[in-house]
């Protein structure tokens, strides 16, 4: 009897002279792609038998030298016909009298019906099934997601909404609770919103990676937020009460005399939610400025000053 030969190593895509990480990598990465369960391919449930076949005999040293021994000079698809006497053979083994295997006329004429499956080839049990076995379930994979949120969402915590686009383009709307201490790089895990299982197992999750939007006043660092705040030289000489911007509104700053720019005012509790009940730290920097275009009046005050004052900050 003839038959179509096989070219397994073209089926798994390795060379003939491939080692058998090699072989096991290629048939991993096909079988994850194929398998009937996962893949959205119309032949899917074909190319995974045909994958699983060339696998079963690369895999196992005793059945490549016998293909090897027959191989050559043939290509995929020609006429095969092995010489006599070896029509039927079997090699026997473990699991090796377990019937018809399912796989190819060309392969049960190498290494007959029994030739097939001993213990099961490795790959298939972690999909839970291939030809002749029912899928066990399997969950599915976890997914991850970035969403962006302002200082104030962080702040007010609660539930917010966002959309998510899934690998078939389709967009669903999830809410997700903000809780306390979450900030920039915070990730947040929604148990069942992952990739969907297999054989009727659960889905994986969705982790979401918090990227906190840009503020134009506040810098993040953790919990605690930074400022920045521009005074004059003689509020910060003579010292004065000036006005802070906070998330939870305006508060007032007493700032003493004689403030050296730079110096940073700690206002505890003004900064995002660490646990339910405390809250980070804004730090309030402050930055002397001067007029970009003193009036004839600042500027006679300032040389006037420049004249009569003692201080000499670089020294004498």
């Amino acid at each position: 009897m003839a038959v179509q030969f096989k070219d397994y190593y073209e089926t798994l895509g390795v060379s003939r002279d491939a080692d058998a990480g090699a072989i096991r990598k290629a048939y991993r990465d096909l079988a994850r792609k194929y398998h009937p369960d996962v893949s959205k391919e119309p032949d899917a449930a074909a190319r995974f038998s045909e994958i699983n076949e060339a696998y079963e005999v690369l895999k196992d040293d005793e059945k490549r030298k016998r293909y090897d021994q027959f191989g050559h000079g043939f290509q995929g698809g020609q006429e095969f016909r092995p010489p006599p006497g070896f029509e039927g053979f079997s090699f026997g083994g473990p699991g090796g009298s377990g019937g018809g295997s399912g796989f190819s006329d060309f392969f049960e004429m190498l290494f007959g019906a029994a030739g097939g499956r001993e213990g099961g080839a490795g790959f298939q049990d972690m999909f839970g099934g291939g030809r002749g076995h029912q899928a066990r379930p399997r969950k599915g994979g976890d997914a991850e997601a970035e969403i962006e949120l302002s200082l104030e969402q962080l702040l007010a915590g609660g539930k917010t909404e966002f959309s998510l686009r899934d690998a078939q383009g389709k967009t669903r709307t999830l809410s997700v609770g903000i809780p306390p201490g979450t900030t920039q790089g915070t990730r947040i895990r929604l148990g069942g919103q992952g990739s969907p299982g297999a054989g009727g197992g659960p889905a994986g999750d969705l982790l979401l990676r918090i990227r906190v939007a840009e503020h134009p006043r506040f810098a993040l660092e953790g919990t605690d937020l930074r400022e920045t705040l521009d005074v004059t030289p003689w509020e910060a000489a003579l010292g004065a009460k000036v006005e802070v911007k906070t998330l939870d509104g305006a508060v007032d700053l007493k700032i003493p005399p004689g403030t050296p720019s730079e110096r940073v005012f700690r206002l505890r509790g003004l900064g995002l939610r660490r646990t339910a009940d405390q809250r980070g730290d804004l730090l309030v920097k402050l930055r002397i400025v001067v007029p970009p275009e003193p009036t004839d009046d600042e500027r006679r005050l300032f040389e006037e000053l420049a004249e009569k004052s003692s201080f000499r900050p670089r020294g004498s």
